[in-house]
C-alpha cells in the first residue's frame, strides 16, 4: 500500500481541492432576440444558433 513519505503541505492539499470545484456557467446574450443563452448552444427561447434558425420553437 502507498504510504506517503512527508506531510503534505495545507496550500498544496487546497490547490489539489480548488481544481474540483464547482463553476457556474457563464450566460451570454442571443444575437437573435438578445435573450440569456448558454455559450455555444442553441438559444432556447428563438432556436437561433450563430446567426441561422437550427430549431423551431412554438410560440414564437
Amino acid at each position: 500500500m502507498g504510504v506517503p513519505k512527508r506531510k503534505m503541505s495545507k496550500m498544496r492539499l487546497r490547490t489539489r481541492k480548488a481544481a474540483n470545484r464547482w463553476h457556474a456557467s457563464t450566460l451570454s446574450r442571443c444575437s437573435n432576440c438578445g435573450a440569456a443563452a448558454r455559450s455555444h448552444r442553441v438559444c432556447a427561447s428563438c432556436g437561433y444558433y450563430r446567426g441561422r434558425q437550427v430549431l423551431t420553437v412554438a410560440g414564437v
